[in-house]
């Protein structure tokens, strides 16, 4: 049997790397040969929550069907979010907390799909089911997703669940919860190490709106002044991608992780549809998004209904 090599989406966020790493550790406890990969490196906000538990970044690969036949898949299940050759591999585990779109498998699998803010979450109850310990750093790493995925509890997607994980994580890995998830937030919006492709596409995804091929890109920040005065060149950016790949539709949401606002920056032929989704006008490429803070809850679910 070949290695399983275990990992998330293309443009990896820190639920997707933390995910990647403590579900290989939970196939190795079942006597699963594993290891965690991904596709591209680390964040500045993982990498604060891997440096703060001494924990090696996984091995950053570009394909799969070259070394494996069998893989597993965290926080994302779409096609066109995961391996550029997953349909050359078959899928043994999925565990995910976004909408299932365009998956099928040839062969049963272990799926596990909860409504919960985080992967992590739902890893976090897999390990107490099956008895396996959860060490500390492994709790780290799981606090960690919780925290970047919920913004600190602030977040629509964030539930009961998802705060008693973390608070039990938290005493496990030894850390003092606000503190340590004020430090990681903060830690992902320093714009100033990020290139404009970066902000653009490091927590890009695409996807498959009613035959529209549509990229949504969100980056963290706070305070808007800062991302405000390179809006021109992102914009120009974005429309060059857009043309390049196809994209029917690009946007980028900006979000004030402390005053959980957003807005965002639309390009597109036909704005429409989100101008629609969001009852909103879209002006100079910019529309005011308040309150908004969830891709998966608040931004996908409306666009895809106005596509529809």
């Amino acid at each position: 049997m070949s290695k399983t090599l275990v990992f998330g989406h293309q443009n990896p966020d820190t639920d997707t790397i933390t995910s990647a790493l403590v579900m290989a550790d939970f196939l190795k406890a079942q006597g699963v040969e594993a290891e965690a990969v991904a596709f591209a490196e680390p964040s500045s906000e993982t990498n604060y929550a891997l440096e703060h538990f001494q924990i090696d970044a996984p091995r950053v690969v570009e394909t799969v069907a070259n070394e494996t036949s069998r893989v597993a898949l965290v926080d994302h299940n779409e096609p066109q979010q995961s391996a550029p050759d997953i349909q050359d591999v078959t899928i043994t585990h999925v565990i995910d907390h976004h909408r299932v779109s365009g998956f099928e498998t040839t062969d049963p699998l272990y799926m596990r799909v909860e409504p919960v803010g985080c992967t992590g979450t739902i890893l976090n109850k897999m390990f107490k089911e099956q008895g396996f310990e959860v060490t500390k750093e492994s709790a780290g790493l799981m606090l960690s997703a919780i925290i970047s995925d919920t913004l600190l509890f602030k977040s629509p997607t964030n539930t009961p669940e998802d705060e008693a994980a973390a608070k039990e994580l938290a005493k496990i890995a030894g850390v003092d919860l606000k503190d340590y998830g004020l430090n990681l937030l903060r830690a992902g919006t320093n714009l100033g190490e990020k290139s404009d492709d970066d902000i653009l596409n490091a927590d890009a995804k695409n996807f498959d709106m009613h035959g529209k091929n549509v990229r949504i890109g969100q980056v963290n920040v706070i305070g808007f002044d800062e991302i405000q005065q390179r809006e021109a060149a992102i914009l120009q950016l974005m429309n060059d991608q857009l043309s390049e790949n196809g994209y029917d539709l690009f946007a980028l949401i900006i979000t004030d992780v402390l005053e959980s606002d957003s807005y965002s920056l639309v390009v597109g032929e036909d704005l429409s549809a989100f101008e629609s989704a969001f009852a909103k006008k879209v002006t100079d490429h910019k529309v005011d998004l308040p309150g908004v803070v969830s891709r998966k809850k608040q931004i996908v679910p409306p666009l895809t209904n106005a596509y529809e």
